[in-house]
């Protein structure tokens, strides 16, 4: 039996339909100005044949896909949803789609999603991660020359566009918080050596004690992996010492599981210890008391890596230029904190 292959309808069954050129369909559906009476025979025209666009056709003609990779390493991560708000955002009004990846369920290195890029597939890549990334790695991104974006680590590197919240800058302001409410003997529970921003926000709460001239005791700063269950055991090994008034979490969920043990151990939040978190998760308005945190402007982090990225694809800007963008993350004051 022979095979009848059907084709969709053209351009030119459009422009023949609506009484036009070939050229005035084209320069239409491309979003450019026609008179009235002719976009209103076009669209009856598009309607009647059912018309799309063949997509792959305007790309070669284009020699663009208008779509962008946007690459997290955990589609799971709670984080990513106000991140990608704001990516999308800008690439709505840009025209653009988007193609959401997540390198661990792909089991692939987040590195290897530069090829889509390589492979014409997409315009620009947007790589989300708040992991360390590898120097190698880093150093292909810099010497590309394709549209790149990163969120997270970038390793100390210029001519890398990278968007960050200014992760010391959210610790600083919480030890300055504390000190104003009198304490002077604060403790910290560190998170995970992978997180990329673990150093920093130490580095925040080591300046600020230095800053505000309090003494640093190494005894009173414990690690944790950032689950409420290593924040509690951290919690449960610096209550065996004693000295201090407050303690930083150095992320929320730390900062819940040190606030059970502290119940547990027989004090009062905050009249006897004051709890301060960092993140703003959701949970840290409903644990009793409500967690003072530190809140990271997730939406607009987005935004700013989108922006970024979309002035290297139009050629405004070079990637190495103004590269890196620390985004300043608020101070959420609820009732886990009290006078000294």
């Amino acid at each position: 039996m022979e095979r009848v292959i059907t084709v969709g309808p053209t351009i030119h069954d459009v422009a023949r339909l609506a009484g036009t050129s070939k050229s005035t369909v084209s320069r239409y559906l491309n979003g450019q100005q026609v008179k009235k009476a002719t976009q209103e025979a076009l669209d009856k025209a598009i309607k009647e044949l059912n018309f799309h666009r063949n997509a792959n056709a305007r790309r070669l003609v284009l020699d663009r896909t208008n779509s962008i990779a946007v690459v997290v390493d955990n589609i799971s991560n709670i984080f990513y949803s106000g991140i990608i708000r704001g990516i999308e955002g800008v690439a709505n009004l840009k025209g653009y789609n988007c193609t959401f990846l997540s390198w661990t369920s792909n089991y692939a290195e987040e590195i290897s999603f530069l090829n889509l890029l390589y492979e014409g597939q997409v315009d620009g890549v947007i790589l989300v991660s708040f992991q360390k990334r590898k120097d190698e790695d880093l150093e292909r991104i810099r010497d590309s020359q394709y549209p790149i974006a990163l969120i997270g680590d970038h390793g100390g590197k210029d001519g890398i566009f990278a968007v960050d919240v200014d992760n010391a800058a959210g610790v600083y302001d919480i030890v300055g918080y504390l000190h104003s409410l009198g304490h002077r003997e604060i403790a910290y529970i560190s998170g995970p050596q992978h997180a990329a921003a673990n150093q920093h926000r130490f580095n925040g709460y080591l300046q600020a004690m230095e800053t505000l001239g309090l003494t640093y005791r190494p005894e009173w700063v414990v690690e944790s992996d950032w689950s409420s269950q290593g924040g509690y055991q951290a919690m449960q090994q610096l209550l065996e010492g004693k000295g201090f008034s407050a303690v930083i979490g150095s992320n929320d969920e730390a900062a819940t599981g040190a606030l059970r043990a502290i119940q547990e151990h027989g004090l009062n939040v905050p009249k006897q210890m004051s709890v301060v978190g960092y993140d703003d998760i959701s949970i840290s308005e409903w644990v009793y008391p409500s967690l003072t945190t530190v809140r990271q402007p997730f939406e607009a982090i987005g935004r700013k890596a989108a922006e970024g990225l979309f002035q290297q694809i139009e050629g405004v800007q070079d990637k190495s230029e103004e590269a890196i963008h620390l985004l300043k993350p608020k101070l959420i004051v609820r009732d886990s904190c009290g006078t000294k």
